[in-house]
């Protein structure tokens, strides 16, 4: 089969096509014909790094949609033909490829009238989103949520996700992105470039400061998070942790890392099979409707390598998905 080929760690300009063979499902697996796969930040960190657990060439990317084709022993709830999107286990081969292997019991269903390509779309970047502000932080209606990096993949769903639920939402993005912002949903946009963002929510919360915080760019900004809380607020960090205090800890906060894949490497069935029920949930919304998978681009898999070399930049508004 082909599929794009890591031959040791590196940039993602290392990445090239290549032909393997096709990976057999073992117990409790599915072999996944893959018709589409999201891009995502996570693809070019460790492409440089690499994993202990990976030989080489490794084959990268975690958000795959597509049909099955192969069962592993022991799979009842899955026929032949079924289509399924899933986040994949970033220790395992991936499915920059025309065909991968997942657990059966991580896998979601894709509705009837959903594209593989929306679905595709959605993984690492949406549940990320909805464990942090759905399962951890428990936004409901009423709450006010600063969502930080509102144009980006995260931040995207994360509105979304809030406006869904009722909450009102302050968001941080460059001038460029303040309409796109809008549309999904956010209420109150924020100049993080050149406005004071701490002051700014102060003010719009007139000093009472926010329910919620969705941390997804990196300490400093988790650090504003803490900042702007509430008495009792809550934080989902995502990409760096704040720095905390006694004094902190003294405004009754609380603070969830979220590291949505780990799941997969670790022995807790609960939290393996919340992936396939967060993934079916999240499909649900953006079938009614409620949410649009802000998929910006289209790409083929022989352009996946200049996908990851834009996100990146750290610039790029909404998701990439190549289309097999």
């Amino acid at each position: 089969m082909r599929a794009l080929l890591l031959e040791q760690p590196g940039t993602v300009q290392t990445l090239k096509l290549g032909e393997v063979a096709e990976p057999d499902p073992g117990n409790g697996e599915i072999r996944v014909r893959v018709a589409a796969i999201g891009l995502n930040p996570v693809d070019y960190k460790l492409a440089g790094r690499g994993n202990p657990a990976w030989s080489y060439p490794h084959i990268l990317g975690l958000d795959v949609a597509g049909t099955v084709d192969a069962l592993g022993a022991d799979v009842d709830q899955w026929q032949i033909g079924d289509r399924v999107y899933y986040h994949g286990n970033l220790a395992r081969a991936g499915g920059y490829a025309e065909a991968a292997v997942t657990t059966a019991h991580t896998a979601a269903a894709i509705p009837r009238d959903v594209d593989f390509v929306t679905a595709a779309a959605i993984p690492c970047a949406g549940l990320t989103a909805y464990q942090g502000l759905v399962r951890r932080l428990n936004v409901r209606q009423g709450h006010c949520v600063w969502i930080q990096g509102g144009a980006g993949g995260v931040g995207g769903f994360g509105i979304q996700i809030c406006r869904a639920l009722g909450a009102t939402i302050i968001t941080t993005a460059s001038p460029a992105n303040h309409d796109h912002v809008r549309q999904l949903g956010a209420d109150h946009v924020i100049d993080y470039q050149n406005e004071d963002v701490v002051t700014r929510i102060l003010e719009i919360t007139e000093g009472r400061g926010v329910d919620s915080v969705q941390a997804a760019v990196d300490t400093e900004t988790a650090d504003q998070g803490v900042e702007v809380l509430a008495f009792a607020g809550a934080i989902s960090c995502i990409a760096g942790l704040p720095t905390l205090t006694e004094e902190t800890f003294a405004r009754s906060i609380s603070l969830h890392k979220i590291s949505l894949g780990a799941a997969h490497m670790s022995n807790n069935r609960a939290a393996q099979l919340d992936l396939a029920q967060m993934a079916e949930e999240m499909i649900n919304l953006v079938a009614a409707g409620k949410i649009d998978p802000m998929v910006e681009q289209h790409i083929s898999l022989d352009q996946v390598p200049a996908g990851l070399a834009q996100l990146e930049t750290r610039h790029v508004r909404g998701k990439i998905v190549a289309e097999l």
